[in-house]
């Protein structure tokens, strides 16, 4: 299991202003900083860090895994903080029938994706489950017949 993840770039406070703009739909923002180090996570806890290099850098490739509409925000999200496009939001059959990507390269040649594996299906059953259901009218009460009504007056 990874715990943590560690990418080198050459700007450190130009690459946390992309990721934390990019990872934004992910729910990722920045939780920690140190000098040439920050920390970006969801749910306060860091997983992925940016190391600053002065460095040339072999360029890395990391996907986060989330589901299709995030998929996409997180792509729009990427490009209009400066990244690079580097394959729309889509299906991409030739990985697996049910894998949904987009890839994002940033400003150091980093491939970055975020990616969902459900079936599209699935996903649009999740997403009616989510919607709350009507509440079932309450029966009306029906009237005792008359008889009832009579026989109930003579016992008292």
């Amino acid at each position: 299991m990874i715990d943590h993840i560690s990418m080198r770039v050459t700007d450190i406070e130009r690459a946390a202003e992309f990721y934390a703009a990019a990872l934004a739909p992910l729910g990722y923002e920045v939780v920690m900083r140190f000098p040439g180090y920050v920390g970006l996570g969801a749910g306060g806890k860091p997983d992925f860090w940016l190391t600053a290099t002065d460095k040339a850098i072999n360029p890395t490739h990391i996907a986060f895994a989330c589901d299709r509409s995030t998929v996409t925000a997180f792509h729009a999200a990427a490009v209009a903080a400066g990244g690079t496009d580097n394959g729309a939001p889509g299906p991409r059959a030739d990985y697996h029938p049910n894998y949904f990507g987009a890839f994002i390269l940033d400003f150091d040649g980093n491939n970055v994706e975020a990616v969902c594996h459900a079936p599209a299906k699935a996903a649009a059953k999740s997403a009616s489950k989510a919607k709350p259901k009507a509440k079932p009218k309450a029966k009306a009460k029906r009237a005792a017949p008359p008889r009832a009504k009579a026989k109930a007056k003579k016992r008292r």
